[in-house]
């Protein structure tokens, strides 16, 4: 059974994680779309979308995880919670301080964390370790497009 409240509040984290970042990241398309881009860059519209998909996913795994009754469940969010921050500062190294290695190496920990919560999700339950996986594919993709940015713009 669906609990609405903890449901809501954990979209609500994520969802907010990533409003908050664009918020302090202003007109961050319009910029980004000024650099010289790498091959299979998207267009600036995607991102947005991408992103508020993937916060979702991430709202719905956590939650998952939230109403186990388990010993590894607070390990989990954690690792979860800490991922969070990494990647709420990881637009504002890489388009407000424009430190592209520097968000590199930040978006490479953002990966690692992104791992080791998957792992753990997968641990507490099967669907919140798979509504992970499109999240830690999508940042190695940015990190990708991260790494173009900082070689051909750098």
């Amino acid at each position: 059974m669906i609990k609405l409240k903890p449901l809501l509040l954990s979209l609500l984290i994520s969802l907010g994680t990533g409003g908050l970042a664009a918020l302090f990241t202003g007109n961050s398309m319009e910029f980004y779309q000024s650099l010289k881009q790498p091959p299979l860059s998207p267009p600036g519209w995607v991102f947005p979308l991408a992103w508020t998909i993937l916060y979702s996913l991430m709202g719905v795994a956590a939650y998952l995880v939230w109403m186990r009754d388990s010993t590894g469940r607070n390990g989990a969010l954690f690792f979860y919670g800490l991922q969070l921050i990494f990647n709420f500062v990881w637009p504002l190294l890489f388009f407000n301080a424009r430190a592209y290695l520097a968000s590199l190496i930040w978006l490479l920990l953002l990966w690692v964390l992104i791992l080791i919560t998957t792992a753990r999700f997968f641990q507490e339950t099967k669907a919140a370790g798979w509504l992970m996986i499109p999240y830690l594919l999508w940042v190695a993709f940015a990190g990708y497009l991260n790494a173009g940015v900082w070689l051909l713009n750098g």
